[in-house]
């Protein structure tokens, strides 16, 4: 496995103990998740922007603070998705320029590609990949999808377990891609729980913040819109689950401060249901830990996360970089989404629709000074739930 220069390996930020696996799930001494750590001082922002000699590299373009040289990688392009200019809207908000990150263009559809692309990268550099079998993943339905087919490539047995309510697109293409699929009665946590009740053996867990590298591929994300944009955006909406994301972009974010590329970052703004947001209600009631919300209840299902596994991250991510978060009623999540599909193209999906109704809910809240430069971040095309779309549409008579 060709490692890059400036990767040090995994480091526990609770108590500053160093793995020497690649695999290890967690902090050894602690039991905390670790994290990929870099001699910043190794990349310059020449490095890291350096175009590919050959095109298709996709997010692995950055591969200068990734761990592993993008020769190594289990890819399929994912990254280099679009980022959407839309002037309507800007005018609408009442800012300068609005963009939509629109990450629904990955190869299975789903923003979660870039982690699993660099998670089934360090697995293929295990001695004997077949040790780690099985593999398992509870997931809202979109993760599930692309672990099976990342690590599809590898040829290792993998489950999902997702809750009964998932997208029926996301059961399918999990079996479609080669993975083992348990659907569990209930909701997300119900999923989560199956795993260990179901799988009898010891199992590899591909589940965010168990392993290292899932948030380290959201990342990407950062180094794209600071290339595409040519500088950094003032505010960034991003729907959040279990803080994968919002932990991933913010590392990002900061990496391009470390190597002297800007000394400001944008503001992160969370955006959760209002009837499941528990890193929303730590925001506000200003508590360094999510409580676990009691009665989860909202038609998107992707955000529907009750006791998020990157909470804590997540949190101390918007207060080390000035972000905040909010929470958006589900009629208006679906209303943005079918909003954005009628005049800017794109097929947004429900969660890409609350953060659109954030920016808004920003607006109508008359947080914009008029000068922004905003991006929404889509994170998952509509054609994964066109049926809570359409029956949106059909609710208000349209």
């Amino acid at each position: 496995m060709k490692l890059t220069p400036a990767f040090r390996g995994l480091v526990c930020p609770a108590c500053t103990a160093e793995s020497d696996s690649l695999f290890d799930q967690q902090c050894q001494s602690c039991g905390a998740p670790l994290e990929p750590t870099y001699a910043y001082e190794d990349c310059s922002a020449s490095v890291l922007f350096e175009p590919p000699e050959t095109g298709g590299c996709g997010h692995w373009r950055f591969d200068a603070l990734l761990p592993f040289d993008r020769s190594e990688a289990i890819s399929a392009a994912e990254g280099e998705t679009p980022l959407c200019g839309a002037d309507r809207l800007a005018d609408e908000l009442g800012v300068s320029e609005l963009y939509i990150k629109d990450e629904g263009r990955n190869p299975t559809g789903t923003v979660y590609d870039r982690g699993m692309s660099l998670v089934a990268t360090a697995l293929s550099g295990h001695d004997d990949p077949s040790d780690l079998e099985p593999l398992a993943v509870a997931s809202t339905g979109n993760s599930g999808q692309s672990a099976s087919a990342y690590v599809g490539q590898l040829g290792l047995r993998s489950y999902a377990f997702v809750p009964s309510r998932s997208a029926f697109s996301n059961k399918a293409m999990i079996n479609v891609h080669g993975g083992q699929m348990r659907v569990v009665g209930g909701r997300y946590g119900d999923a989560a729980s199956a795993v260990d009740e179901q799988l009898a053996a010891d199992y590899y867990s591909l589940q965010e913040f168990a392993t290292p590298y899932r948030h380290e591929g959201a990342k990407t994300l950062a180094f794209e819109l600071y290339s595409d944009l040519g500088g950094l955006p003032d505010v960034v909406f991003v729907p959040t689950s279990t803080g994968e994301i919002v932990t991933g972009i913010g590392r990002g974010f900061e990496a391009l401060t470390k190597i002297g590329l800007t000394e400001s970052t944008p503001t992160i703004v969370a955006v959760q249901p209002t009837s499941c947001a528990p890193i929303a209600a730590a925001v506000e009631q200003e508590r360094e830990t999510p409580e676990p919300w009691t009665h989860p209840d909202t038609i998107i299902g992707e955000l529907e996360v009750a006791d998020p596994a990157g909470g804590t991250q997540a949190l101390e991510t918007l207060r080390r970089l000035d972000g905040t978060a909010l929470t958006v009623d589900d009629s208006d999540s679906l209303d943005a989404a079918t909003t954005i599909a009628h005049n800017e193209i794109i097929e947004m999906g429900p969660a890409g629709g609350a953060a659109a109704a954030g920016a808004w809910q920003w607006a109508e809240d008359d947080r914009f000074d008029g000068n922004e430069t905003v991006v929404i971040l889509n994170t998952d095309g509509g054609v994964k739930s066109p049926d809570i779309l359409r029956s949106h549409l059909m609710g208000q008579g349209r």
